[in-house]
């Protein structure tokens, strides 16, 4: 076991100094780093049997996690190396046997300006109540944006701030705020568990990490109507079908109530990418949909489609399209065009922007 936890260290260095955001440690293959979005092979290393792979998840879970994850074939937790470098790992079952995947997080929670987000973005860390959520793709910084966004109020507002996270991610550094951070199957059985009981913490600010089913977001849209400001994220690719995805998730005869809930507490919605960059590196490119009575209106009367092109004639109130965002960074040669297409929703449309 000494071996593998030694073994386990010098890989978790190697991720850390070669800048990868994630390390994927697969059986028949070499560990493999994602690097700017490219997947690299450890190739001086050994490719990974299953013995080695065992005792290389068997030193990440530790005695503590292995019955839950013998009985669960999946396992979301973090995972700190001897360097102090933190880790989100999923150790999961492939074709019989282990494997893992882990996401390094940044030890600094950046600025919105670091992350080279819109500005508009901190207009939602100044409610005092609503909605807010931030969607994209696995992978592309949603936890990051939310971060900055939760540390922003930490710096300006005395607030009591909830972050509900599975597992958690970024350590908050209370400045003005007070902030606790509760892990799941750690600190509360589930989110909608925890959101419930915010109600009876005196919490102002809640976030939660992932909303993955309907008694989780019932809850957060709850929590919104009753007067604290809620951050979230999900996995959907844009404002429509995050607003789709929600009342989708809920029993037919509960969706016009949702509706109706929905159109009243949501605030906004961030959707973003991470584009690899022409000098290397990734480029967020953001769409934002800021709720005004247009926005409101078509959730109500159940017309979310048309909630692009409210984003696309809503410039001047602060909305951004993703593919404006996209052809913004086209024009100011961040990203090529190719990789904007690869990520636009409307690679027609993108093309008469970036002109």
């Amino acid at each position: 076991m000494a071996d593998y936890k030694q073994y386990m260290e010098e890989l978790l260095v190697a991720t850390a100094q070669n800048g990868a955001s994630d390390l994927h440690l697969s059986p028949g293959n070499y560990p493999i780093m994602r690097i700017d979005g490219h997947l690299i092979p450890l190739s001086s290393k050994k490719i990974l049997d299953y013995e080695t792979l065992g005792g290389l998840v068997a030193v990440l879970l530790g005695e503590e996690r292995r019955s839950r994850f013998l009985s669960e074939k999946e396992m979301d937790f973090s995972y700190e190396s001897a360097q102090g470098t933190r880790f989100r790992v999923n150790a999961y079952y492939t074709r019989g046997r282990v494997a893992a995947t882990l996401r390094l997080i940044p030890d600094s929670i950046k600025t919105i300006e670091e992350l080279g987000l819109p500005q508009i973005i901190k207009v939602f860390s100044k409610l005092s109540q609503g909605f807010v959520m931030v969607v994209g793709p696995n992978g592309h910084g949603k936890s990051t944006t939310l971060a900055a966004i939760i540390d922003l109020i930490n710096k300006e507002r005395a607030e009591k701030i909830l972050t509900i996270e599975d597992p958690i991610e970024y350590m908050f550094v209370p400045e003005k705020s007070v902030i606790d951070q509760r892990e799941v199957y750690q600190d509360t059985f589930s989110f909608h568990k925890a959101l419930r009981s915010a109600f009876r913490q005196n919490v102002n600010v809640v976030m939660v990490g992932e909303m993955r089913d309907y008694e989780t977001m019932s809850a957060a849209v709850t929590a919104a109507e009753t007067g604290h400001l809620v951050f979230a994220s999900l996995h959907t690719n844009s404002a429509p079908q995050t607003i789709e995805r929600i009342i989708d998730s809920f029993p037919p005869n509960q969706q016009p109530q949702i509706r109706n809930q929905l159109a009243s507490t949501i605030s906004g919605i961030i959707s973003q990418r991470l584009v690899p960059a022409i000098k290397g590196g990734l480029a967020p490119a953001v769409e934002v949909m800021i709720a005004n009575p247009a926005v409101r209106t078509l959730i109500r009367d159940n017309r979310p489609r048309q909630l692009d092109l409210v984003i696309e004639t809503s410039q001047d109130v602060g909305m951004i399209s993703l593919n404006r965002s996209l052809a913004d960074l086209v024009r100011k040669k961040v990203i090529d065009m190719e990789r904007a297409e690869f990520y636009s929703l409307n690679p027609a449309e993108l093309k008469e922007l970036a002109r």
